[in-house]
């Protein structure tokens, strides 16, 4: 079970949620934050500290979201030349500055 982060972060991003992961799994988009399913721990942090209520645990998460949150990073977004995939943390490579398509679209 991983996290996700669903429609109500779309263009708030408090990043409270950045601030409290220890593994540095939630990366940046242009609009929306999302959550590294290959990296995240399953530690909850992240999901307590979202003043949004935006995060919830995958298998609760809207099938929509769920999905796109995977597409973040396995599908080559707009302007990119390959699949975000697990680059080993959010920190060192900063805004991704590209959302998904069902972000984009909202």
């Amino acid at each position: 079970m991983t996290y996700v982060i669903g429609a109500s972060c779309v263009d708030i991003m408090d990043r409270s949620c950045v601030e409290e992961c220890p593994v540095d799994c939630i990366y940046e988009g242009e609009r929306k934050l999302y959550i590294n399913p290959m990296e995240c721990i399953d530690c909850g942090a992240c999901e307590v500290a979202c003043p949004e209520q935006a995060i919830t645990v995958d298998r609760k998460a809207d099938p929509d979201f769920r999905a796109d949150n995977r597409t973040f990073f396995t599908e080559v977004l707009p302007g990119r030349d390959s699949a975000l995939g697990s680059p080993g943390g959010a920190a060192p490579l900063g805004p991704v500055g590209v959302d998904t398509p069902l972000v984009s679209g909202r």
